[in-house]
């Protein structure tokens, strides 16, 4: 219980780093861009309806309302995968900052994670726009959404620093993770409802996919 009460006091004390770094990664996606922060609403929109166009012919019909259930996952996946990808280049791309002078290395795995949470809390507002264009109704389960974000959120961040610490000493880390989250995408219920898979196949995915939980 002491140690976590030392990094949590840790983590306060640098509160104002983490903002800045998370600031920082903000600014730097979005410089030079005509359109600015309208991106991370057009851009999942536009994916989302290719996307719709390409797999509602083989899925819509056991699907009620198949853009937002598709886009629901889609978000959170896309979420998981662009927070852990930059957690695990977190530590190696600010290798310069961290041998001048000490800094909490974890630091920059919570900068990474939180400023991809920042930038999915807009793509939202997409998810929202396609949830008033195609009727979806609003429940009161919806408010519950924060809820599951903070999940997710801290299990990218417990992924991320795994990732981050394993990419320090094997370079091909990244490389392998790549495959296995594009793997991991197609055995997630996104695109395709989990009835339609074999018993076996949607007990494993049940059972050992954590991004199921999250996205279901």
């Amino acid at each position: 219980m002491n140690i976590w009460r030392i990094r949590l006091k840790q983590l306060l004390h640098y509160k104002d780093l983490l903002r800045h770094l998370v600031r920082r990664d903000i600014r730097l996606k979005y410089r030079r861009s005509v359109l600015g922060y309208l991106w991370s609403v057009l851009d999942p929109l536009l994916v989302m309806i290719v996307m719709t166009i390409v797999f509602s012919t083989m899925f819509r019909r056991n699907i009620t309302n198949f853009p937002v259930y598709l886009f629901t996952g889609q978000l959170l996946f896309q979420y998981m995968r662009t927070a852990t990808n930059q957690a695990m280049n977190s530590i190696v791309g600010n290798g310069a900052l961290i041998k001048k002078a000490y800094v909490p290395k974890y630091i920059f795995c919570f900068a990474k994670v939180t400023s991809t949470l920042v930038d999915f809390v807009f793509n939202l507002a997409a998810l929202v726009l396609v949830m008033l264009v195609t009727g979806a109704p609003f429940r009161w389960i919806n408010l519950l959404f924060p809820l599951v974000i903070l999940q997710l959120y801290l299990f990218c961040l417990g992924l991320g620093m795994f990732l981050a610490q394993a990419n320090v000493f094997f370079k091909d880390v990244q490389y392998i993770y790549h495959a296995v989250t594009t793997a991991w995408m197609y055995l997630t219920p996104i695109f395709y409802p989990i009835e339609s898979l074999p018993e076996g196949v949607q007990w494993a995915i049940s059972h050992l996919n954590p991004m199921y939980f999250y996205i279901r």
